[in-house]
């Protein structure tokens, strides 16, 4: 039932990774999220993916997601962290927690429906449409709320690979500057490196390491959501802690994600396995992320989802201002 959504996801995949390849600037998971969004506008692709393909591209979404997600924490190194010192470590920190409360704040301002003011402040302010998918998980979001938040979250970072680099010079950044401003105000992690590269490898490698820091925050920001959502109650008025229909206070995907990152910090693994592991995160995000845009419906977003594309907007510039606040404090 679920190999022809997940082949088709496959060459979707395999697809962005030949639009990437072609066009460098163009970040992988960008382009498969923005493919599976265009699939999805098409009347004659609809019937297939509410059908024949829909277990598939459930799979995807969901296992892939969390799989690539555990294979993102190999990515990290504890010690790359502390070598950007205390001051910067803190200051990312503080910008993720400020942002997430931020949008989260104004989502709820707007009245957003749903589960959209949490999973919109989780894509903004860690790691973008990867950490929407892995909050969904979580709180048992709906498909349309978590297909408006994925559609803000990648046009708002595709928005900044444009504008950032218009306001390096005219701010009057130093490279490394610029770096450290995208590594703590650009979404996903293909994005920073879109963006970042411009300024060269130094400014790359700073906002890179910036950035796998700000993922470092998706583990505790997932594990307070789950905790809270096991202490919803259930209509009628019964307590839910400790049902089995509620998700643990520590998903076992989180958990897995920080035992990868516990492991790279502790082992000097072979940069075979490591290249290796970081092909097959790619593939699964790709994946998971063409078949979360294929969920998306642009016609009803754009007549009723004005208000989020505002939270949107807002919540892009807010971390924006506040990275470049902590660059001038650096």
């Amino acid at each position: 039932m679920w190999l022809p959504g997940v082949l088709v996801a496959a060459a979707a995949a395999l697809l962005a990774w030949g639009v990437h390849a072609l066009v460098p600037a163009l970040p992988l998971l960008t382009v498969a999220v923005v493919l599976g969004i265009a699939v999805g506008q098409v009347p004659a692709f609809r019937v297939w993916l509410t059908g024949t393909l829909a277990p598939g591209l459930s799979l995807a979404r969901t296992r892939f997601m969390r799989l690539g997600i555990v294979l993102l924490g190999l990515k990290l190194s504890l010690g790359d962290i502390a070598d950007l010192g205390w001051l910067t470590v803190g200051s990312t920190v503080a910008i993720v927690l400020l942002t997430f409360a931020g949008t989260l704040w104004l989502g709820r301002l707007f009245r957003l429906p749903g589960d959209q003011p949490l999973l919109i402040a989780t894509g903004f302010s860690i790691c973008g449409a990867s950490a929407i998918g892995a909050m969904s998980g979580v709180v048992k979001a709906k498909d349309d709320d978590t297909a408006t938040s994925i559609a803000l979250v990648t046009l708002c970072g595709t928005l900044a690979i444009a504008v950032l680099p218009a306001l390096w010079h005219p701010l009057g950044l130093s490279a490394l500057q610029f770096g450290q401003w995208v590594g703590a105000g650009v979404h996903d992690v293909g994005q920073v490196v879109a963006t970042a590269q411009i300024a060269g490898s130094a400014a790359l490698s700073l906002a890179v390491v910036i950035k796998v820091t700000r993922v470092l925050m998706l583990a505790p920001i997932v594990a307070v959501a789950s905790v809270v959502e096991r202490r919803r109650p259930v209509p009628g008025g019964i307590a839910t802690i400790g049902l089995r229909s509620r998700p643990p206070i520590m998903p076992l995907f989180v958990a897995g994600f920080l035992a990868a990152v516990l492991l790279n910090s502790a082992v000097a693994l072979p940069v075979g396995l490591l290249s290796a592991a970081d092909s097959v995160q790619n593939a699964l995000l790709a994946m998971a992320l063409f078949a979360l845009g294929a969920a998306v419906r642009l016609v009803p977003l754009l007549r009723t989802g004005w208000r989020a594309l505002l939270v949107g907007l807002l919540s892009w510039t807010l971390i924006a201002i506040l990275a470049l606040g902590a660059v001038q404090l650096a």
